[in-house]
């Protein structure tokens, strides 16, 4: 959704500062609005059955709507002077399937750190090797987990660090001091809603998008894949542990925007319909 505060979406640019970021920016959306002009077609194609006004840009989708519930909040979001009246930001999707952290990780020595990545197949386990060279030998406990990876790829003969296919996040992060990922939107804010900050060493898809926003609200660290070495990986995640009020203030203002509850609030708001008195269910009458 094109903006005058934010960068234009995708390669993790920096916000516009000047002209020359501004004509970037108009550029990438021009750019964007080519390569989409065959699905903008299709999309007016099956409006246009339906009885509705064609699209002059894809982006409009999210404009036409009564109501755009926006699954994230500011600061990790680009504040932004025009956001449209439709869209209300309530914070991160946080829900999960029940699941208990595992019996040993209390017994784990701090600092925690979570090295995760991808469930989807992208080829990031550089992430875990270079985790494992960088921070195995380091004060506290490394606590992996594999995704879409093969476990068994990776090892480590130290007694405090875990290596696992899958632990569930919700039950886990809460217990972690840094979050190490590839920076997937679920994983990233779901560790800065426990107030645990993030290194994040963006793969690809929109995990630059993220890197860029975690670096703006400075709730972490960023360390760009090309630059992936064991001594890089360490001081970034140093910084990023460092910076743990940040991540406290992110997801105090992530709890703010309200989550499910003021999604409720704002659907129920649609609504706008008084109650028929003719439809009041009556009690029942009572056989004297």
């Amino acid at each position: 959704m094109p903006s005058r505060d934010a960068p234009a979406f995708g390669p993790g640019f920096a916000p516009p500062t000047g002209w020359l970021g501004r004509l970037r920016d108009r550029l990438v959306w021009a750019l964007q609005g080519w390569v989409g002009r065959d699905a903008r077609a299709r999309c007016n194609a099956m409006r246009a059955r339906l009885g509705l006004g064609g699209l002059r840009h894809l982006s409009e989708l999210f404009t036409r709507a009564p109501l755009l519930l926006y699954r994230t909040a500011e600061p990790f979001e680009y504040p932004r002077s025009d956001w449209p009246t439709n869209l209300q930001a309530i914070g991160p999707g946080l829900w999960a399937p029940p699941g208990e952290a595992p019996d040993w990780l209390d017994a784990l020595p701090r600092p925690r750190v979570l090295v995760s990545v991808s469930t989807e197949l992208q080829e990031d386990g550089a992430i875990i090797d270079t985790a494992l060279q960088a921070l195995g030998d380091q004060p506290g406990s490394l606590v992996v987990t594999t995704g879409a990876l093969d476990a068994t790829r990776f090892a480590s003969d130290r007694p405090q660090t875990r290596i696992l296919p899958f632990l569930p996040h919700a039950a886990v992060i809460p217990q972690m001091d840094l979050v190490l990922t590839h920076g997937g939107m679920g994983t990233t804010q779901r560790a800065l809603s426990a107030g645990v900050p993030v290194c994040v060493v963006p793969w690809g898809r929109d995990q630059l998008e993220t890197a860029r926003r975690v670096e703006r609200c400075g709730a972490g660290s960023v360390l760009r894949r090309e630059r992936l070495s064991a001594g890089a990986l360490r001081q970034a995640a140093d910084l990023a542990l460092s910076r743990r009020p940040q991540a406290a203030a992110v997801a105090q203002a992530l709890a703010q925007a309200g989550g499910a509850t003021r999604a409720v609030a704002l659907l129920e708001g649609l609504l706008a319909v008084s109650p028929d008195p003719a439809a009041t269910p009556r009690p029942p009458s009572v056989a004297r």
